[in-house]
């Protein structure tokens, strides 16, 4: 039976990668797919990783009937076999919905593959969306790893290195951002709710104030 599977996991962890994995092992059999994506690193209309791989895709913006581009597809003599959500998080709970009627209606697989939540812990809604419809939830099992070498868990936003807790959900980064741009970072639980980065790390580290002081 066709199935809407989400996968889950925080920055850095491979979901992109295994996006065009999945992508070329189905081309590779003569399989047709349609690729959607949003605001990825890339680029308009992109679908990349960070270890260089890069493909064409359709780039989803607000008020993008999903669904709605499945038939016209289909009904213009085309094949879709399977459909590839990347960064379904920025994706809006419409749209989400019109993804589980492509595999209900339509019978056709759906892989989506996007973060849970946000710099502030916080539930993306598109994300949300896939938890409570998706047949299967699939955490990704390539661990990413906070600055102290624990699995990371919770992605954040910084400028300059320091991370910040407020501003709009959305904003395009990468976790190779210079130190004065706006980036992100993963993080173990524990150092993200002591706001701690790698660089604010590294700081109390060389700071005098943190050396330990002997008694006299």
């Amino acid at each position: 039976m066709p199935e809407l599977v989400f996968f889950s996991g925080t920055m850095d962890c491979g979901k992109s990668t295994l996006a065009l994995q999945i992508e070329h092992n189905r081309s590779a059999r003569g399989l047709a797919g349609i690729i959607f994506t949003r605001d990825d690193r890339a680029g308009e209309g992109k679908l990349s990783s960070r270890l260089g791989l890069v493909t064409d895709a359709v780039e989803v913006g607000d008020g993008v009937d999903l669904y709605g581009y499945l038939v016209e597809h289909l009904s213009q003599g085309r094949r879709a076999d399977y459909v590839i959500a990347d960064e379904a998080q920025f994706l809006a709970p419409e749209q989400i919905d019109q993804l589980a009627r492509v595999v209900d209606d339509l019978e056709i697989d759906v892989y989506a593959f996007g973060i849970t939540t946000d710099f502030r812990s916080k539930l993306f809604p598109g994300s949300q969306r896939l938890v409570e419809l998706a047949d299967r939830v699939e955490v990704l099992q390539v661990e990413a790893l906070c600055w102290c070498g624990a699995r990371a868990t919770h992605n954040a936003r910084t400028v300059g290195g320091v991370m910040v807790v407020e501003g709009a959900q959305v904003v395009v980064g990468d976790v190779n951002q210079s130190a004065d741009e706006i980036g992100y970072e993963v993080l173990c639980r524990r150092h993200h709710r002591r706001r701690m980065t790698a660089a604010s790390a590294r700081a109390a580290a060389l700071s005098p104030d943190v050396l330990p002081v002997s008694a006299p």
